[in-house]
């Protein structure tokens, strides 16, 4: 069999038992003992989040095709069912998890929540008077028949079902009510010191309304009764071709995100099955969309937990990252940029260098105009406020706002209407494509000329996120790539004809062809017996084409490791078919996020930084940048901190065997005094500062 053959006849990985796959090795780190306790339980969240949004996302193309039958296609009752059995199996590993191991040793440290049948009369009479006061004017039961229709019940939201003895006020023998619980009350609560003594005693949400549901139907006998949280498709579907106006467009459909295709329903484990029942055929779930669980139904609440705990110990040690080390704090990053680029590796380094270049920018009388995309800024964005006072100040600034990044639309809607009050250009990116690139450009005065700066990044304008992702920020004054920079901006404000770029790869018009000839030009060398790697680092790993041509180069000998976090597709060391490429996925303290690219044929070497995964929407479906480093110094650097580094990493890193399976890798006897190199450890240490600002616990 000729090797192009036998690449495309190689069977891909699934998808998305590959995300759920991810999520198993993310949990692994909420069962480690050397992780400090709360941090433990933060990656316990972690997990839930990231199902939730896998639910919310994934999920509703499976749970169609069960309802319907279907028997082929890429969707069909049998994926479903596969599916839900993984599902499954790593949610009754979180609960046991919780259960039998981080509530157990939260106890030891005096920590615990407490359920009403532990609590004493004291804590029982303040719970009570909690209820009273924050809680049941909140409450409204509504008891179910023809004139009172199971009410609309949002997404991931708490509610109860109650099976009532009796009579209503009206004589009537309605007996299922719904109790819905508002998403603006803390799921957590913390009991104060007069009744809970020297201990930290938590009490939840649910267990409070459950203690209290008799009082809730005066005159009715309360029977069988659950919690339930019922997950609804959320992804927004906008015809962009068909609305006048998208912000309006996107604001109608946040309005309705909350009360999309049922997927998933959770429900306490005691549930009685005549009531689980009743919900199925609510919401038109089948029966492996129910999830009993030993616990609450939403573990990515517990999030609260670790505010409320008032214990240094059990958390990370604060890191301190130092200060971008090619700049001098208080000097003009302009004049800096005059002489080379500058690289800062986040979070080891603070994303601070780029709040201050973009500081200077609007504090400098002779910049005349700031351009910059905004795709996550977080809430109460630096930045934000930043663009708004270089508005202020009279200069020109464009902001190019992806009002489409998942679960951010309203935030980004809201910024951008801000923006545009004060007198900003606001374009919200092209039609049918999402706006991914992260750019930011300035063009500033200097004598008779006007000339470029430029901030490229790997991840997103976000100060918060920056102190818990892995990312590189990229500063130049190079004049071909700050070029190619406007002529984005040009090509997106103006939907004009792109003009041909010096050095930029752009998605969706040919990322994706000049990585396949990266690919292929490695492939060729390898055949003709000249030296040919490939080290790839990314996120995702989805994209077939790519994956097949890498599949290509490896049977023509090019040695490949790929350092893809989340799921991926591409069956490694399958013997005589992808014999020469390695998969390894790490799992750290921070959320690995830089897109790095390397090339190496008959001796010459390429790296590129990108803002893009290989996954089809990004080459296709999305505005992508990639771009090379060409300095030297910069790209060795680049090559040891986030190729080299993570390919030795022994404590944090999983490896990709040949069945699909991930295995964690251990260290060499003896290595680092058997714990073994962490990529991540290393890199805290080599960054470390003496003083400065705190960093944050685990990627949330």
């Amino acid at each position: 069999m000729c090797d192009a053959t036998a690449a495309t006849e190689v069977a891909l990985l699934d998808r998305d038992h590959s995300i759920l796959a991810f999520n198993w090795r993310v949990l692994d780190w909420a069962q480690r003992p050397d992780v400090p306790l709360l941090e433990r339980l933060r990656f316990l969240t972690i997990v839930s989040s990231n199902l939730d949004e896998f639910f919310e996302v994934r999920a509703a193309a499976h749970t169609t095709a069960a309802r319907l039958g279907e028997a082929k296609g890429p969707y069909t009752a049998h994926s479903f069912e596969a599916l839900s059995v993984a599902a499954h199996e790593l949610v009754e590993k979180q609960y046991a998890l919780y259960n039998d191991e981080l509530m157990p040793a939260f106890a030891k440290h005096g920590i615990e929540i407490v359920s009403h049948g532990a609590r004493t009369p004291a804590q029982r009479e303040w719970v009570q008077e909690y209820f009273e006061r924050e809680v049941r004017p909140l409450l409204v039961p509504v008891g179910l028949d023809p004139a009172h229709p199971f009410p609309q019940v949002a997404n991931k939201s708490l509610n109860f079902i109650v099976r009532l003895g009796g009579k209503d006020a009206f004589g009537r023998e309605n007996e299922i009510a719904i109790v819905k619980v508002p998403r603006v009350l803390p799921r957590l609560i913390r009991m104060p010191a007069k009744v809970s003594g020297k201990k930290t005693l938590l009490v939840a949400l649910s267990s409070m309304v459950r203690a209290h549901l008799e009082s809730l139907f005066p005159g009715r006998e309360v029977g069988q009764f659950s919690q339930f949280r019922l997950t609804r498709h959320s992804d927004l579907a906008v015809d962009e071709e068909d609305v006048r106006n998208l912000r309006t467009a996107l604001r109608l459909g946040l309005q309705q995100r909350h009360y999309g295709q049922a997927v998933r329903l959770e429900v306490s484990a005691g549930c009685a099955p005549y009531l689980s029942d009743f919900l199925l055929r609510q919401f038109g779930l089948p029966e492996q969309a129910l999830y009993r669980v030993h616990g609450p139904v939403n573990l990515a609440r517990l999030q609260q937990m670790i505010d409320l705990v008032d214990e240094p110990r059990l958390l990370f040690p604060p890191y301190h990252a130092s200060y971008p080390g090619q700049i001098t704090p208080g000097r003009s990053i302009f004049e800096r940029l005059k002489h080379g680029d500058v690289l800062i590796h986040q979070p080891f380094e603070r994303f601070d260098g780029v709040l201050d270049f973009l500081r200077e920018a609007v504090n400098d009388p002779q910049v005349l105009a700031i351009r910059q995309t905004i795709y996550r800024t977080g809430a109460n964005s630096e930045m934000m406020e930043l663009l708004r006072e270089a508005v202020r100040r009279g200069k020109e600034v464009l902001a190019v706002v992806e009002l489409k990044a998942r679960f951010d639309e309203e935030e980004n809607i809201n910024s951008a209407e801000i923006l545009e009050s004060l007198g900003a250009q606001v374009v919200y990116g092209v039609v049918g494509l999402k706006t991914h690139a992260k750019m930011l450009l300035v063009t500033r005065r200097e004598g008779r000329q006007l000339v470029r700066y430029a901030h490229l990044s790997t991840g997103n304008y976000n100060p918060r996120t920056a102190r818990l992702y892995t990312d590189i920020s990229h500063l130049t004054a190079d004049p071909k790539l700050t070029e190619d920079v406007e002529s984005v901006f040009v090509h997106i404000a103006g939907q004009s004809r792109l003009p041909k770029l010096n050095m930029v790869w752009l998605a969706p018009f040919h990322l994706h062809r000049r990585l396949t000839e990266q690919i292929d030009a490695a492939g060729e060398a390898a055949a003709q017996g000249r030296d040919a790697r490939i080290v790839l680092k990314m996120n995702s790993l989805t994209d077939e084409p790519l994956i097949r041509s890498l599949i290509l180069a490896g049977r023509k000998g090019v040695s490949i490791d790929l350092i893809v976090r989340g799921a991926c597709m591409l069956p490694a060391r399958l013997g005589g078919l992808t014999d020469n490429i390695r998969v390894r996925s790490i799992i750290g303290r921070f959320l690995e996020h830089s897109r790095v690219f390397y090339f190496r044929a008959a001796g010459e070497e390429q790296l590129y930084l990108s803002s893009a995964d290989w996954m089809n929407r990004n080459m296709l479906r999305r505005v992508e940048l990639a771009w090379p480093v060409n300095d030297p110094h910069l790209r060795q650097r680049i090559v040891d901190e986030c190729l080299v580094a993570y390919l030795h990493d022994d404590r944090d890193a999983w490896e990709l065997q040949a069945d699909g399976s991930y295995r964690l890798c251990k260290p060499a006897d003896g290595a680092n005094g058997g714990s073994g190199h962490g990529a991540q450890a290393a890199l805290m240490q080599r960054y470390a500062a003496k003083s400065g600002e705190e960093g944050e616990g685990a990627w949330t």
